[in-house]
């Protein structure tokens, strides 16, 4: 087998790669067993290293979720996550031109011998019981650790097709479609993404666990959500929009807007990175890291505020507006606070001249950082009767069979004494009436 002759797809890491190369050697050297002596420990060595090799493969159906031909299955997860020139040309935008395109060829012809190998010689001699298991795996219907449920069915239905195509010329093709539609690596495969901080800078780690809430799910704040809804079509449009701000009181679905965004224009290309303030001083790293990439990138703040002690707003304000290095078109940002002005602000900084001679300076240093925010959307506590909607809607969404009247009386007992008026109340409560009663759902 020719795995090192690979050209563009021959990046990828050691962990990634040594099952590929170990089985390429149990192909390329099984016929020479038989002409050895087992006291030579020859066969057993290849035999032992067929056996680890199903082994890591059972191992990769457990932690991605694979099902089918485990071994398609690895060959496609690797084409899918494997980042280069070609494949990130090809992400959202489709097939290119060039030279490039003969290559990536060479490269496709090498993995369709992988695909098309015939294992029976080499299993009839090692045991084909055990290979039948990798060959018609059945997994449970349990998430993975690395993939949910979706992004796993789509790589099993990829490494089908790619089992059906005829030429490498139609496996190349149906590859390049599913870079154009789904994209490639971390970023094509998952929409949501946090910020881990090493010693070799900061990584984007995907989140594999996100909330499923969309717009829809959220009762009232029509205007708030059309605000929020035209900026971020405008956004993936690749038209001008603006840094979101959302700020109002605690409850009102702030968060859970931005996450409906994050799953409603996944489809088009756009994806979400949370990170904390704490991280700040890594946003240059983490934007170098995405800023040539084919896809859309929010950078979610989410509860952002500051005391007026801290400074690190202030690597925030500079990669918002101000550095010397332009902020990419296909990055904004978006936070949520329950502070319109973000920094805590004292009546001394107008009042206390003794402090600061120059008292303006001070405030207009506070209230900077707010400005660079070209959309500011007010979430405010709903009213008395926008709460009872709120919590009619979610029990008729939910089937909770009880009197209105006595619905609306116990929800207003609810809030008096957990949080007041907000939709995260209102949910609370549903979710109350829920555990109390298993059969209303």
């Amino acid at each position: 087998m020719r795995e090192k002759e690979l050209i563009v797809y021959r990046n990828m890491s050691k962990e990634e790669g040594k099952l590929l190369s170990d089985m390429s050697y149990i192909m390329d050297h099984y016929g020479e067993t038989e002409k050895e002596e087992t006291a030579s420990g020859g066969t057993t060595q290849m035999k032992d290293l067929f056996y680890a090799c199903i082994h890591e493969l059972l191992e990769l159906a457990g932690n991605h979720g694979f099902y089918g031909n485990l071994w398609h299955c690895y060959l496609a997860n690797l084409l899918v996550n494997d980042e280069n020139s070609y494949s990130r040309a090809c992400e959202v935008v489709g097939a290119v031109e060039g030279s490039i395109n003969e290559a990536v060829l060479h490269d496709i012809v090498i993995f369709k011998e992988f695909f098309d190998f015939d294992f029976s010689p080499l299993t009839a001699l090692f045991g084909g019981e055990s290979w039948a298991l990798v060959e018609n795996y059945r997994s449970s219907n349990e998430e993975s650790k690395v993939y949910n449920t979706r992004i796993r069915q789509r790589i099993c239905d990829l490494a089908e097709q790619f089992r059906c195509s005829r030429t490498p010329e139609e496996m190349k093709e149906t590859l390049t479609r599913f870079y154009k539609d789904y994209g490639v690596g971390k970023f094509g495969l998952h929409k949501a993404f946090r910020i881990v901080s090493g010693k070799e800078g900061a990584q984007i780690v995907p989140i594999t666990n996100i909330a499923h809430v969309h717009l829809d799910d959220l009762v009232g704040y029509e205007s708030q959500k059309k605000k929020l809804i035209d900026n971020t079509e405008a956004f993936v449009g690749d038209r001008k929009a603006n840094n979101c701000l959302l700020f109002g009181d605690a409850g009102t679905g702030k968060s859970s807007s931005i996450k409906a965004i994050a799953n409603e224009y996944y489809e088009k290309g756009l994806r979400i990175i949370e990170i904390y303030k704490h991280q700040f001083r890594d946003l240059n790293d983490v934007i170098g890291q995405i800023k040539n990439r084919n896809y859309k990138f929010i950078i979610y703040m989410d509860d952002l505020s500051f005391e007026d002690f801290e400074t690190d707003y202030k690597y925030l304000k500079a990669v918002i507006e101000g550095g010397l290095e332009k902020k990419p078109k296909n990055v904004l940002i978006y936070a949520t606070s329950n502070r319109r002005h973000l920094i805590r602000e004292k009546t001394s900084d107008k009042n206390d001249r003794d402090e600061d001679l120059h008292t303006n300076d001070t405030v207009q240093e506070k209230l900077s950082l707010a400005y660079r925010f070209g959309v500011t959307i007010y979430f405010g506590k709903p009213a008395p009767k926008e709460f009872q909607n709120i919590v009619r809607t979610l029990a008729k969404r939910y089937d909770i069979a009880m009197e209105e009247e006595i619905l609306l009386a116990e929800a207003n007992k609810w809030e008096l004494s957990h949080g007041g008026l907000s939709g995260r109340t209102a949910q609370q409560f549903i979710d109350y009436l829920l555990g109390k009663a298993p059969d209303n759902g």
